[in-house]
């Protein structure tokens, strides 16, 4: 089972920040940026997105990077597999909170159950991955995350937060893992409303978060996409656009008149 949690929970293995989660961060740290898709000259990955192995006995995912429109973008095909892509970070999410991406899927999964283990696929997923202390958790969890280190030879984020599209749960649904508590997902859209089209997405992932795993997010040290069918067995696409991280908005001027303040 510790197996299945380690490499079937379509989990980014992201490499941990130092444990020092708690001391100040200089600025430079806080202004990383994602790598666009839009700013690639060939059809070439930037090195910055890494392959995300969910299980090196699972069939790959094939990404690559295509134009769409006139602009080059991220392109998944996944036929009776599972694996991602993932960049590395490390941000502050209560500074840089509000998550910005667009996708677009050609169909939906139609054996897919998000609640389901046996049929958690979905055709787009945004997967956050967040440093944390470990050793504050249940020893159950403990257990789960060494034993993952060393089957996989990495570290597993103390928190995984995934928007997913779905074929029929409702929108903001937020889903736990079956196997695991320290990965949660939230449905971003639903159902056939949208499929081939292109679909903007905002995201608050610090209030996400919060309500996800009742409590205030670490460090953000990873960002990844998934586009995955190893479960169903079906075959889907998807393309994927910029995935931007900015500051939280900052509170308008209201104007208020004088006496008023």
């Amino acid at each position: 089972m510790l197996l299945c949690v380690a490499a079937c929970t379509h989990t980014p293995q992201l490499t941990q920040a130092p444990d020092d989660t708690s001391a100040a961060k200089d600025d430079e740290e806080d202004d990383e940026e994602i790598a666009t898709f839009s700013q690639n000259q060939t059809n070439v990955l930037s090195a910055e997105w890494e392959p995300m192995l969910i299980n090196r006995n699972k069939k790959r995912t094939e990404y690559s990077v295509v134009s769409d429109q006139g602009k080059k973008v991220l392109y998944a095909h996944a036929a009776g597999s599972a694996s991602g892509l993932m960049h590395k970070l490390n941000i502050d999410p209560l500074l840089d909170s509000h998550l910005t991406w667009e996708w677009r899927i050609s169909r939906l999964i139609e054996s897919s159950d998000n609640h389901d283990r046996t049929r958690e696929d979905a055709p787009a997923r945004i997967i956050l991955g967040f440093d944390g202390n470990k050793d504050e958790l249940p020893f159950a969890d403990q257990i789960m995350f060494e034993t993952a280190r060393v089957i996989t030879g990495r570290e597993i984020p103390y928190a995984t937060l995934m928007y997913i599209r779905a074929k029929k749960t409702p929108v903001d649904t937020l889903i736990s893992n079956s196997r695991s508590g320290r990965i949660k997902m939230i449905v971003v859209a639903t159902g056939t409303d949208g499929v081939g089209e292109w679909r903007s997405f905002s995201r608050d992932i610090a209030a996400d978060y919060e309500r996800a795993f009742d409590e205030k997010p670490g460090r953000l040290i990873g960002v990844g996409v998934l586009t995955d069918t190893d479960n169903t067995g079906e075959t889907v696409e998807a393309w994927y656009r910029d995935i931007q991280l900015r500051p939280n908005e900052p509170m308008a001027d209201l104007h208020l008149p004088e006496a008023a303040r």
